[in-house]
Protein backbone atom coordinates (compact mmCIF):
# COMPACT_ATOMS: atom_id res chain seq x y z
CA UNK A 1 0.00 0.00 0.00
CA UNK A 2 2.59 2.44 0.89
CA UNK A 3 4.10 2.30 -2.32
CA UNK A 4 0.65 3.74 -3.97
CA UNK A 5 0.59 7.24 -5.09
CA UNK A 6 -2.08 9.00 -3.25
CA UNK A 7 -3.96 9.42 -6.27
CA UNK A 8 -3.81 6.00 -7.32
CA UNK A 9 -5.07 4.54 -3.53
CA UNK A 10 -8.30 7.06 -3.70
CA UNK A 11 -9.27 5.17 -7.11
CA UNK A 12 -8.54 1.94 -5.52
CA UNK A 13 -11.22 2.86 -2.54
CA UNK A 14 -13.56 4.02 -4.89
CA UNK A 15 -12.98 0.65 -7.51
CA UNK A 16 -12.92 -1.30 -4.10
CA UNK A 17 -16.26 -0.04 -3.31
CA UNK A 18 -18.13 0.22 -6.36
CA UNK A 19 -17.00 -3.70 -6.81
CA UNK A 20 -18.51 -4.52 -3.66
CA UNK A 21 -14.66 -6.12 -2.44
CA UNK A 22 -13.99 -7.16 0.77
CA UNK A 23 -15.39 -5.29 4.15
CA UNK A 24 -11.68 -6.22 5.33
CA UNK A 25 -9.61 -5.04 2.09
CA UNK A 26 -11.83 -2.00 2.29
CA UNK A 27 -11.05 -1.40 5.62
CA UNK A 28 -6.80 -2.03 5.06
CA UNK A 29 -7.16 0.81 2.11
CA UNK A 30 -9.30 3.14 4.38
CA UNK A 31 -6.71 2.84 7.30
CA UNK A 32 -3.96 3.72 4.49
CA UNK A 33 -6.35 6.50 3.64
CA UNK A 34 -6.57 7.96 7.25
CA UNK A 35 -2.56 6.98 7.76
CA UNK A 36 -1.65 9.27 4.99
CA UNK A 37 -4.13 11.89 6.23
CA UNK A 38 -6.24 11.65 2.46
CA UNK A 39 -10.09 11.50 4.35
CA UNK A 40 -10.83 14.86 3.19
CA UNK A 41 -10.51 13.26 0.04
CA UNK A 42 -13.68 10.45 0.24
CA UNK A 43 -16.86 9.38 1.31
CA UNK A 44 -16.92 6.25 3.07
CA UNK A 45 -18.69 3.95 2.77
CA UNK A 46 -21.56 2.90 5.44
Amino acid sequence: MRKLSDELLIESYYKAVELNLNTDFIRLIETEIKRRSLSHKIRYSS
